[in-house]
């Protein structure tokens, strides 16, 4: 680690004990004993950090983590359990008793949503539902192509790696779109970016608790542009072209074997 890391580390250590020393008192004078569990179920680089932002101006909100990508499974006490060793594991056990004492510390309590989102949640919906009691979510997908380009450039992952993980994702959130028809609400990164007014409202009638939630501000998540604020946009044609003639070929070479998996998404080949 080196030494600006290590500092940042530290510093976001001092961050998470502040906030817990602040949320002990306010919770427990002030907290509620009845809350709504919202979790968005989301693949990485696909809007999760942005539609986590949105969530957030919402006054009866709380996250539990507003640190860099916002991920509950990064915070200190669960980053090993959730983020370092098992994360993407399909077959694993977390401790969600221990999960949920450890969030409600970060969560302030007197807001009636409690969300969080981690990534890898998406793979782990029943186990969250037996947990957390009065549990929703929010789901989302992006245009495979663009996600491959954020594995790809983020991660220095090769072509063939990033087109399984995006299709491992599609799979995981057609199982949770057709398992799951009561408590979640399905959009896309497309859909947010190009409606967002029209995605709100949804939000909104699917979880009227929520309240008034701002669209129009200028959100810092993160993509290949730049790390500063900025309006909601939609870059996949931006990111789509970044993608080499070479590892296009790779990445169709996969995509093509599951085209009715894209489709169910409304996504198709791109040649």
């Amino acid at each position: 680690m080196n030494l600006h890391n290590s500092s940042r580390w530290y510093l976001h250590l001092v961050y998470y004990q502040l906030v817990k020393l602040s949320r002990f008192f306010t919770n427990n004078f002030f907290g509620r004993k009845d809350h709504q569990f919202l979790f968005i179920l989301t693949p990485p680089y696909c809007g999760s950090t942005l539609l986590n932002q949105i969530l957030s101006t919402s006054n009866n909100l709380s996250c539990n983590n507003h640190l860099g990508v916002r991920e509950g499974q990064l915070l200190p006490e669960v980053k090993d359990m959730m983020f370092l060793n098992k994360g993407w594991h399909n077959e694993v056990h977390y401790d969600w008793a221990f999960i949920k004492k450890t969030w409600m510390k970060y969560w302030d309590q007197r807001m009636g949503i409690l969300m969080d989102k981690s990534n890898p949640n998406m793979m782990r919906v029943p186990a969250i539902k037996k947990e957390f009691q009065n549990s929703t979510f929010i789901a989302m997908v992006r245009n495979p192509y663009a996600q491959v380009e954020g594995i790809m450039r983020r991660n220095g992952a090769t072509a063939e790696y990033a087109a399984k993980f995006a299709l491992k994702c599609l799979r995981y959130q057609k199982q949770n779109k057709l398992s799951e028809k009561e408590n979640i609400l399905f959009t896309s990164y497309e859909e947010l970016c190009d409606t967002k007014y029209e995605v709100v409202e949804k939000i909104k009638e699917f979880i009227p608790e929520i309240g008034n939630i701002d669209s129009d501000l200028e959100f810092s998540a993160h993509n290949f542009k730049t790390d500063c604020k900025m309006k909601i946009q939609n870059l996949n044609k931006e990111k789509i072209k970044k993608i080499n003639k070479e590892n296009m070929g790779i990445i169709n070479s996969y995509f093509n074997k599951e085209i009715d998996l894209l489709e169910f998404f409304g996504y198709s080949i791109i040649e």
